[in-house]
């Protein structure tokens, strides 16, 4: 039988933006706001702070603006009878295809912020050096539901993930 690979065709939930947008304003808002703190406080040094604030806050608003939009054209997932797909990254892009008779363990996971947004990820544990397959942005009930048509598929799969 010959298999034929393409990239998945499952988009990740469109509250996946929000969701990665809020992560990289979490990082980049703390500093900003303590040098912008700072510079009001100490006029001696006010000019070399406010260049480490232009410095910290172009680019992580930059980031904040850009990147959840391009991680969300990249990220890609599908599940198929025969196995695992799942496209990620947005500077460094990943395709990983897991084979259902390699599946070992399927996890759902919700950190804080994915259950403020409704979301949660996937994440599947393989026979690999390479490691486990990750599926972020998904809706928290579709996670589970993949979770559980996983688990059966990979399960009703003969043979061992060894």
């Amino acid at each position: 039988m010959e298999v034929s690979l393409r990239p998945p065709r499952n988009p990740v939930e469109s509250r996946a933006i929000r969701w990665w947008t809020t992560q990289a304003l979490a990082w980049v808002l703390p500093p900003v706001l303590v040098l912008a703190l700072l510079a009001a406080l100490i006029a001696p040094a006010r000019p070399w702070l406010l260049a480490a604030l232009l410095l910290v806050a172009a680019p992580g608003l930059g980031y904040a603006l850009c990147v959840p939009r391009r991680r969300y054209r990249i990220h890609r997932w599908e599940v198929t009878d025969e196995a695992v797909y799942a496209a990620s990254g947005w500077l460094w892009q990943k395709w990983r295809v897991a084979p259902m008779s390699r599946i070992q363990t399927v996890d759902t996971v919700r950190g804080p912020l994915q259950q403020v947004f409704g979301l949660s990820g996937v994440k599947v544990t393989t026979a690999s050096a390479a490691g486990s397959i990750r599926i972020q942005g998904l809706d928290r009930h579709l996670a589970v539901d993949l979770v559980e048509h996983l688990t059966a598929r990979a399960q009703a799969v003969p043979g061992d993930a060894t």
